[in-house]
């Protein structure tokens, strides 16, 4: 459910950026922060599509997944948290190249940018206690969390 959570705020933040990119929404609300100069610049986009609508593809596939996790025959399997594991794992990477630009190339920060890789941080590391659960918990297929005794 954690995860569920937190890809749809990020899914939230992507949309809104995305929105923004592509001339739907007016000014970038950024604070302090130097978001205009980021989304402007020639690392704001691969082949022609805002970085932004990648972030709404991705937080909508880990969304969908967890919670095809929480109901019906995925529910209690350990399928749903090792693809959003995957998906969790590649969404930091990309993360980490975009952080690498916007601190080494681009020379400014956008907080939009730095709260949706907190998020994508936040689903690995939920993402990655739910492994471990799995883990301890044997080979078997169905995993049933603990009740707060």
């Amino acid at each position: 459910m954690v995860s569920a959570t937190l890809a749809l705020v990020g899914l939230m933040v992507s949309l809104y950026l995305w929105l923004w990119k592509v001339g739907l929404l007016g000014r970038l609300a950024c604070g302090e922060g130097a978001c205009e100069q980021v989304q402007l610049s020639p690392y704001a986009q691969i082949g022609g599509i805002p970085i932004a609508a990648f972030g709404v593809v991705g937080y909508v596939a880990i969304l969908a997944v967890s919670l095809a996790g929480l109901h019906g025959a995925a529910a209690g399997r350990r399928w749903p948290t090792d693809v959003v594991l995957a998906l969790s794992l590649a969404g930091v990477a990309f993360t980490a190249y975009l952080s690498y630009l916007e601190a080494a190339v681009i020379h400014a920060w956008c907080r939009w940018c730095l709260g949706s890789a907190a998020i994508i941080v936040g689903i690995l590391g939920t993402a990655s206690v739910g492994r471990v659960r799995w883990r301890r918990a044997g080979s078997g297929e169905r995993y049933a969390p603990r009740s707060g005794r």
